[in-house]
């Protein structure tokens, strides 16, 4: 696994109140709780730390958190509180996996190709840009590839229709559009009518002028 999904943290002991929050975040760190076990586990990452990797990371990425003085747990970032205002975050909510029970999480959705009715005037639509699935840890993928390269002007691809990966289970409508081709509206010309009343009014105001 490489270091931009790996993650350090130290356990949180104490000053667990609003105030201690605060310190934290002074001193550039995060507090965050570890889900996913018979109890939670408090731990503290680095911000800087934190903010350089979270790029890299969605709700179907594994991350291997070395905590000081405990084993490593594999996890994915399941939510994060952010402060925008300050932007910084200020709270994280990690989910444990267990090796051999299955995990329920959204992985997002990657459209690939050049559709043929793009090439022909059309727009691409991406309607749906996450998937829910279910599947062993060993299974989870980070993203999950359409293929839309086919797509012509009014066609569109659905769940059914995609690849998915071996031992992944989708939590979908079958029948859900992931994307589709449209057409452009164009602005409709100004109709011959109205362009004579635009040009009648300037005479009329002139006529209207001399009288």
């Amino acid at each position: 696994m490489s270091d931009s999904k790996t993650l350090s943290a130290r356990l949180r002991t104490g000053d667990f109140g609003s105030a201690g929050s605060r310190r934290l975040l002074r001193n550039g760190e995060i507090p965050a709780v570890v889900y996913g076990k018979s109890e939670p586990l408090h731990v503290i990452v680095n911000a800087h730390e934190f903010e350089m990797k979270r790029s890299g990371f969605s709700e179907s990425t594994l991350i291997t958190l070395h905590v000081d003085g405990e084993n490593d747990h594999s996890v994915f970032v399941k939510s994060y509180q952010e402060n925008l205002l300050l932007r910084c975050i200020h709270h994280i909510d990690f989910y444990e996996i267990t090796a051999g029970h299955t995990v329920r999480t959204h992985v997002r959705v990657e459209l690939e190709g050049n559709p043929v009715g793009v090439r022909a005037g059309g727009v691409l639509d991406q309607v749906i840009h996450e998937l829910e699935i279910e599947c062993l840890p060993k299974d989870l993928p980070e993203v999950i590839k359409v293929d839309v390269s086919a797509l012509d002007i009014n066609e569109g691809i659905r769940v059914d229709q995609i690849q998915i990966p071996a031992g992944v289970k989708v939590h979908e409508d079958a029948e859900a559009t992931i994307a589709t081709v449209r057409t452009v509206k164009e602005e409709a010309a100004p109709a011959p009518a109205d362009d004579a009343a635009a040009e009648a009014a300037p005479a009329a105001d002139a006529a209207s002028t001399e009288k």
